[in-house]
């Protein structure tokens, strides 16, 4: 019998240096909704979640623990290994969270323009070095 894995990511965690600053960042600079940071009966336990769209969770863990938890050594990060896309209705609201996210101390890698394939993104990393891109696709539909 051949098991096949099925497209059902809920989680997507980020290793941070710092949860509390992360949560700040986040929370109270990009305006994501939360608890909090829960968990912190539990050895390691310290986590934050975001509910996102579609059932998505975007979840700050801090970078030493996921690493314990994983069996992995803590390695040197890179912005290059990914980037989480955020896909917004208008090219105006491109400007407006790339905006926000730099108030918020993130750092803008590459400023809000056309892109070759017909949209419009920037791209900022968070106060951990991870690489979002604000994109506006004219193919893609943005559902509430």
């Amino acid at each position: 019998m051949i098991l096949v894995m099925k497209p059902r990511i809920k989680v997507i965690t980020l290793g941070v240096n710092d949860l509390e600053k992360s949560l700040r960042f986040y929370r109270d600079g990009l305006g994501l909704p939360t608890q909090g940071i829960i968990g912190t009966e539990f050895e390691d336990g310290a986590v934050v979640f975001f509910n996102m769209n579609d059932d998505l969770v975007l979840a700050l863990y801090p970078r030493a623990a996921l690493a314990k938890d994983a069996r992995v050594s803590v390695g040197p990060p890179s912005p290059a290994e990914f980037s989480i896309g955020h896909i917004v209705k208008s090219k105006r609201e491109v400007e407006a969270v790339m905006q926000q996210a730099e108030r918020a101390g993130a750092h803008i890698a590459d400023p809000a323009r056309e892109r070759f394939w017909g949209g419009y993104a920037g791209y900022f990393q968070d106060l951990d070095g991870h690489l979002w891109e604000i994109a506006w696709n004219p193919a893609w539909e943005v559902k509430e």
